[in-house]
């Protein structure tokens, strides 16, 4: 049998601590505790080797890895994920 099999986004368990499911976070606001409010995350991009967060600031789309080493907290009652980038990371964005 060749059936795709969806389930509804209720269905899935609740994830705990800075584990998310993709969906989630879409809209949270990103912090990072070097450099500070980065921006809102509009999407992810998984089509790379390295999930990344996509993340606007004033028009300008800024992409963070998403790797665990990075991601300090993802607080749902804020919706913040903080990070920890490396220096330069989102300035290389910024800078024209």
């Amino acid at each position: 049998m060749k059936h795709d099999l969806f389930l509804p986004l209720t269905a899935l368990p609740p994830l705990k601590g800075n584990k998310f499911y993709f969906h989630e976070i879409i809209n949270y606001k990103m912090v990072d505790v070097n450099y500070g409010e980065v921006g809102i995350i509009t999407g992810v991009n998984d089509t790379t080797s390295q999930a990344l967060f996509e993340v606007e600031q004033n028009g300008i789309e800024i992409l963070i890895p998403m790797n665990d080493d990075f991601i300090k907290e993802v607080n749902r009652e804020t919706q913040t994920i903080t990070v920890e980038t490396p220096d330069g990371l989102i300035e290389m964005y910024l800078t024209e």
